[in-house]
Formats: C-alpha cells, sequence, structure tokens
C-alpha cells in the first residue's frame, strides 16, 4: 500500500478516534451483546443483532484506522524552507480573477479534510490544480458553475 499524506494534526484525529473506539465503543458493544444474549432466543432478538451489526462496523472502522496510521506518512510543513511554491500541508491564499474575491486553504490529507475549517483534501481537484504552482501562478479550474481562474496570492507553511 502506498504512503498516506497527513499532518500532524491529522494524525493526533486518527489516534484518538482510535483510541475511542478501542477504550470505550468496542467495551460498551461487548457489554450490550452480554446483555442481549441473556434475554434468551437469539434468533428473534433484535437487540443483539443490532448490537452485533454495531460491532461489525467498529471492528471495521478499527482496522481502517490501523491501516492508515500504519502507512501514515506525517508532513510537517513547518519544517520546510520558506518557499513560494504550493506543497502539501501549505496554506495557500487565492484570488477569483473574475470577482477579487480572496479565499484560502490548506491542503491537508483526506481524512482531515474540512472545507468549513478551510481545509481541502490533497485529492481535490483545486488542490491538484495548485500543487507545484507558485505565487503569482493562475490557473483554471473547471467548476459545475463553469470555468474559475484563480490567482495565487500568498503561500504560506504554518
Amino acid at each position: 500500500m502506498t504512503k498516506i499524506p497527513m499532518t500532524h494534526h491529522g494524525l493526533q484525529l486518527l489516534q484518538s478516534e482510535l483510541n475511542e473506539l478501542k477504550q470505550k465503543e468496542r467495551p460498551r458493544i461487548i457489554a450490550a451483546i452480554s446483555e442481549a444474549r441473556a434475554h434468551g432466543d437469539l434468533k428473534e432478538n433484535a437487540e443483539y443483532h443490532a448490537a452485533k451489526e454495531q460491532q461489525s462496523f467498529i471492528e471495521g472502522r478499527i482496522a481502517e484506522l490501523e491501516s492508515k496510521l500504519s502507512h501514515a506518512q506525517v508532513i510537517d510543513v513547518t519544517k520546510l524552507p520558506p518557499s513560494e511554491k504550493v506543497v502539501f500541508g501549505a496554506t495557500v491564499s487565492l484570488i477569483d480573477v473574475d470577482t477579487d474575491k480572496t479565499v484560502r486553504y490548506q491542503i491537508v490529507g483526506e481524512d482531515e479534510a474540512d472545507i468549513k475549517q478551510g481545509k481541502i483534501s490533497v485529492t481535490a481537484p483545486l488542490a491538484r490544480a495548485i500543487i507545484g504552482k507558485l505565487v503569482g501562478d493562475v490557473i483554471d479550474l473547471q467548476a459545475p458553475s463553469g470555468m474559475i481562474s484563480y490567482e495565487i496570492n500568498t503561500v504560506e507553511y504554518i
């Protein structure tokens, strides 16, 4: 499997979720299954089947998180030499050429992306279009509403 790029914050989020699932959710589900078994006939026991379904989901998510963490490539942009080049982890300010409206995004791993916090996935079309570009470059991006042109205004490694 290939490496999965993520920031330190993204790594901490995944580790926190994994610990929550292992320390709290897994024991809670085991207790729920045990309690449901005590009610008798398992074939017609809705509580038992619901608890088993939850257990299956949690175990699947634990396996997924462990896999991602084992293949994580943590990139600390604060340790990169300052540059005007857009790279993974950089915070980029873009100016819409048509409207002069400024937007600001940090390029992060897939699991960290949250557009409300200004974090876009490295696999997002906008991120793919600006990675490797320099301050002052203009990129054209096909959006559902039509073509959008952005000028890269600033690049920060914070």
